[in-house]
């Protein structure tokens, strides 16, 4: 079940959500059918209860929405994005361990 704090994306809100952002927007290209997308998750859903005001937190579901993914060049699941001032600032491929996410928010803050 995913958190409260984590918005549920669609390619229509995906520019005002994390291109006109105010401050740094992590983005989880997930799929039901992704095994490692379900081991990360829940790690995902952690961080926007322990960031929240300081960054955002958004999961697409790229089954349902494609079109951010294709713009991004999401070639495998999960990808994680951390955009800043609108921009790419890290991409993390693969299932990674928290410490991993928490470093990468860390250069963006």
């Amino acid at each position: 079940m995913a958190s409260e704090k984590v918005i549920q994306l669609t390619d229509a809100e995906f520019e005002n959500t994390v291109v006109n952002s105010s401050i740094p927007v992590l983005v989880d290209f997930w799929a039901e059918w992704c095994g490692p997308c379900r081991r990360v998750g829940p790690i995902v859903d952690e961080l926007a209860g322990e960031y929240e005001g300081k960054i955002k937190v958004a999961k697409i579901n790229i089954d349902e929405h494609q079109s951010a993914a294709n713009q991004l060049g999401v070639q495998s699941i999960p990808t994680l994005m951390l955009f800043k001032g609108g921009k790419l600032a890290e991409r993390i491929v693969g299932a990674v361990p928290k410490e991993t996410l928490v470093e990468a928010i860390s250069r963006v803050l």
